[in-house]
């Protein structure tokens, strides 16, 4: 079998170069404490798109630092019992997308809440205010300042916030909150279900923002990756600050999130992906200690897996 990485026996063991901080957990914890200091002010918006069978609101609430974050929420039109919510996260520099990305769910009974990461191509806000350069993408930003400046660092929280704020309404079960989304989708996915242990199900496929310096190892800090390569030709030509800039980047490495998961945990993943490749998916999914699965798609790389939304859509509809 053709391969861009690892035989699929070494993925299988393989976790991870990038460096976990010292006080990683520390300062986690001190984002969460942040976070539940928030208050979320929510407002809810009906949209001008209705449909006979979906209730939808422009949603609202305030993330740290701030910013007003944007969710499409969807929910089943005259539901009268507590009924199972679906999140999902969209691809780097996207947007929650159409209503109709919802109405699948809708049918089935769950509610759907669909968040605009900020700064993206969405509604939410990017509050701004970081020291150091703004260069050209998000994984670098806050990079020179504290490293509770990371853009990264609020986008994780965000998910969490929109988690609680979901869990917590009158119209949805619980204990049936689930969580999906493709490449960086996948990503806040897991950093979702790490940060919010009440999220009892995860689909996270071919996720993003993992592994750092395994990507520049493999010389694939291209495409999504790209601003790497554009932050040490700009700002450490040399590499002299190279172990400093991982560890940095630890911080909002998800492998590292991924040991906190407590959702079962169904994961999609191509081993021909050249934009997120299969060691830096496994580094994470390797470290999660939940009930999971994995579902490998040989010959695929980042595009469309044939079968898996259904896959995902009949994990979240089970009982198990």
């Amino acid at each position: 079998m053709p391969q861009i990485d690892m035989p699929l026996a070494q993925l299988q063991t393989y976790t991870g170069i990038n460096p976990k901080p010292a006080d990683f957990e520390e300062y986690w914890e001190r984002a969460l404490a942040e976070m539940r200091a928030t208050d979320p002010q929510v407002e809810l918006i009906p949209s001008d798109f209705q449909t006979p069978a979906a209730e939808c609101f422009d949603l609202y609430f305030t993330g740290v630092g701030g910013a007003r974050i944007h969710a499409k929420y969807a929910r089943p039109r005259g539901a009268s019992e507590p009924h199972p919510a679906v999140l999902q996260f969209h691809g780097y520099t996207g947007s929650a997308g159409d209503w109709n990305d919802r109405l699948a769910y809708v049918s089935l009974g769950f509610s759907v809440f669909a968040m605009d990461c900020r700064g993206q191509g969405g509604s939410s806000e990017d509050a701004g205010g970081v020291k150091g350069n703004t260069h050209h993408g998000h994984i670098i930003r806050g990079l020179d300042d504290q490293p509770e400046s990371l853009l990264f660092r609020h986008i994780f929280l965000d998910t969490a916030q929109l988690a609680a704020i979901a869990i917590e309404m009158e119209e949805v079960d619980e204990n049936r909150v689930y969580a999906t989304g493709w490449s960086q989708g996948g990503a806040l996915t897991i950093a979702c279900a790490a940060l919010e242990p009440r999220i009892r199900k995860a689909a996270p496929v071919y996720p993003f923002l993992s592994d750092y310096r395994r990507v520049w190892e493999m010389d694939l800090a291209k495409d999504a990756y790209e601003e790497l390569r554009g932050y040490f030709r700009r700002f450490d030509p040399q590499h002299k600050r190279e172990d400093e800039v991982f560890t940095r980047l630890g911080y909002i490495d998800i492998q590292h999130l991924a040991g906190r998961i407590q959702a079962d945990v169904v994961m999609g993943v191509g081993l021909m992906d050249t934009i997120c490749p299969p060691s830096t998916q496994f580094a994470a999914y390797n470290k999660i200690q939940a009930r999971k699965r994995l579902e490998v798609y040989p010959d695929f790389g980042h595009e469309g897996l044939p079968g898996l939304h259904d896959t995902i859509i009949q994990f979240f509809l089970s009982e198990e």
